[in-house]
C-alpha cells in the first residue's frame, strides 16, 4: 500500500477549512466540478469530475473543525477504497491542515500523477479559503 501525505498552513480558523473540504459547493471551488453530499459519518458523497468521472464516496470521518475523511466507494480502479482526509489543528487565525490519500494499493504511474494533482489542488483550496479565488475547474491543474 501507498499513501500520499501532505501538510500546509492556511491562514483561516479550523472551521472554515472544515467547510472547505466538506461543504460540496465549497468543494466545488477547488476540486471537484459538481458535488453533494452531508458532512457526517455514514453519509454519501457524489463525486463529478465530469464525462465518466462521475464517482461515489462516504463520510468516514466528520468532526467539525477537526477532521474530515471520505472513503472512495465508486471511482477510478486505483481509487477505489482508498481514504481521502484532512486533519485540522491552529488557531483562530491559522490552521495546520494534514491531508492523506491513503489506502493505494501500489506506487505507480497514476499514484505518481496523483501525488502531484493533489498538491496542485491542496494550493488551490488554500488560496481560496485564503483570498477567495476561484478557479475555473478546467483551469485548476495549470494553476
Amino acid at each position: 500500500m501507498a499513501d500520499i501525505l501532505q501538510d500546509f498552513p492556511i491562514q483561516v480558523p479550523a472551521h472554515r477549512v472544515f467547510d472547505g473540504v466538506s461543504q460540496p459547493a465549497l468543494l466545488d471551488q477547488w476540486w471537484t466540478l459538481r458535488s453533494s453530499g452531508q458532512p457526517s459519518v455514514g453519509s454519501a458523497y457524489e463525486l463529478d469530475f465530469g464525462p465518466n468521472y462521475l464517482w461515489h464516496a462516504v463520510v468516514t470521518v466528520a468532526l467539525p473543525g477537526a477532521a474530515f475523511e471520505l472513503r472512495l466507494t465508486d471511482a477510478d480502479r486505483d481509487w477505489n477504497n482508498t481514504f481521502v482526509g484532512f486533519d485540522f489543528s491552529g488557531s483562530e487565525t491559522s490552521t495546520l491542515v494534514r491531508f492523506h490519500h491513503r489506502g493505494w494499493p501500489e506506487p505507480n504511474a497514476h499514484f505518481r500523477t496523483s501525488c502531484h494533482c493533489w498538491a496542485l489542488y491542496l494550493r488551490i483550496l488554500r488560496r481560496h479559503l485564503e483570498t477567495g479565488e476561484v478557479v475555473p475547474y478546467d483551469r485548476r491543474l495549470d494553476v
